[in-house]
């Protein structure tokens, strides 16, 4: 299965190396996209690593070749994974904007091809009316989500939250593909 993973400005960044590093394991090809934000947490070059593949930030990575980049993601990928996923990438999703190759690769991505979204992000911003407002929006389009865990926070706070345990995401990942 190829996977497109998207990795999203928040502390638990980090995370998604486990995550694709577990997917390649498992005989995945994936492809990663990084939100600029993303990169003050974990840098691309650990993610291209992990996935043997050339790590998508900019749009303007995209001119090695005629075809974009980011089309060319989404017209291949059997999934796509966002995780974390910040308050804000929710609200570009929802609203349809696409600043970015992560964003423009779920714009570009066909009506049949999978999109699960793991967010991550301060327990006030989780509950806020608008984060709450932008997933009834994506769930809506069609897109599944992994609830946050609850937890110690990187603010310091606890409570709701913490991206969901690699091991849910990747039993998730695999729940999505095994029925007959």
């Amino acid at each position: 299965m190829k996977i497109v993973l998207g990795i999203t400005g928040s502390i638990a960044a980090y995370k998604a190396a486990d995550l694709a590093s577990q997917f390649v394991k498992q005989g995945h090809e994936v492809h990663a996209v990084m939100s600029r934000s993303a990169c003050e947490f974990i840098t691309p070059l650990t993610i291209q690593t992990l996935t043997r593949h050339p790590v998508l930030v900019s749009l303007e990575d995209e001119k090695d070749s005629w075809k974009p980049g980011h089309i060319d993601l989404a017209d291949s990928a059997d999934l796509f994974l966002i995780a974390p996923a910040s308050a804000n990438t929710l609200g570009l999703l929802a609203n349809g904007l696409a600043p970015d190759p992560l964003t423009s690769i779920y714009l570009a991505l066909p009506r049949e091809t999978k999109v699960l979204i793991a967010p991550a992000m301060n327990g006030k911003m989780w509950l806020h009316p608008a984060t709450q407002r932008n997933i009834s929006q994506l769930k809506a389009d069609g897109c599944e989500f992994i609830e946050p865990a609850t937890g110690d926070l990187a603010c310091g706070y606890q409570g709701i939250g913490r991206l969901a345990d690699v091991a849910d995401i990747l039993a998730v990942v695999a729940s999505l593909f095994d029925s007959p």
